[in-house]
């Protein structure tokens, strides 16, 4: 999950916008009923293909694998992406209440969703790991695909929800980090401090351990997938 104080995530939508397509949470009155609408059409399609989707990206990262021997070079650079995203989401991790208050600290005073973030970093390290743009391109349609219905899905919830959403939208973007905390006065709801036991009960250490068997099928698994590939050709 990535919007603050929400208990649901992809498991990893666009709101009505003002002038900027996707840094602004406020819809007009007259255009709301339309948007959400859109929001929940486009939600049930990303239900329906998220699984298809994530195993056709395997599936291409496989091959590419198979293709290609990764450089120990770029492996380094994504490295520079990898732990940053895994940082991310472990600190996010340990602030978030889902559903029970509106976080507004931690890196939630940074971005509305930090969590997507984070994944959206690791998913940019492991791109530049295979120095494939057919992997990029992929991760990059299945982001847009699934994240942003998910996004203003949650958006619309928190606001129904939490009276104080809508100063902290104003106060905080929904992607790009701002590089300073947002006041407290203006994150209504705003307390909290980072906890370990938050981070367990979320088992965010499972994207570490992602991480890790990804990094290791780039050293050891590709003579075994190269050698499959050859044999079906």
């Amino acid at each position: 999950m990535g919007a603050p104080g929400l208990a649901f995530e992809t498991g990893e939508p666009a709101e009505p916008n003002r002038t900027q397509p996707f840094g602004v949470c406020q819809l007009s009155q007259q255009n709301q009923s339309v948007g959400q609408d859109w929001i929940a059409r486009w939600q049930r399609v990303a239900r329906r293909i998220r699984v298809p989707l994530g195993f056709l990206t395997a599936a291409l990262y496989l091959y590419e694998l198979s293709r290609r021997a990764p450089q120990p070079a770029a492996v380094a650079w994504s490295i520079a992406l990898v732990l940053p995203g895994l940082w991310l989401r472990a600190y996010a991790a340990g602030y978030v209440k889902k559903n029970r208050e509106l976080t507004a600290t931690g890196p939630y005073a940074h971005t509305r969703n930090p969590l997507y973030l984070g994944s959206m970093l690791i998913a940019a390290g492991f791109a530049v790991a295979l120095l494939s743009w057919p992997v990029a391109l992929a991760l990059a349609i299945g982001f847009a695909v699934i994240y942003i219905p998910v996004i203003a899905s949650e958006e619309r919830f928190l606001r129904a929800t939490f009276p104080g959403f809508e100063a902290y939208c104003h106060s905080v973007p929904r992607l790009i980090p701002r590089l300073t905390p947002a006041p407290q006065s203006s994150t209504p709801g705003a307390a909290g401090s980072f906890s370990f036991s938050l981070y367990r009960k979320h088992r965010e250490y499972n994207a570490a351990i992602g991480a890790s068997l990804l990094y290791l099928s780039l050293l050891f698994l590709r003579p075994a997938v190269g050698a499959l590939v050859h044999r079906l050709q």
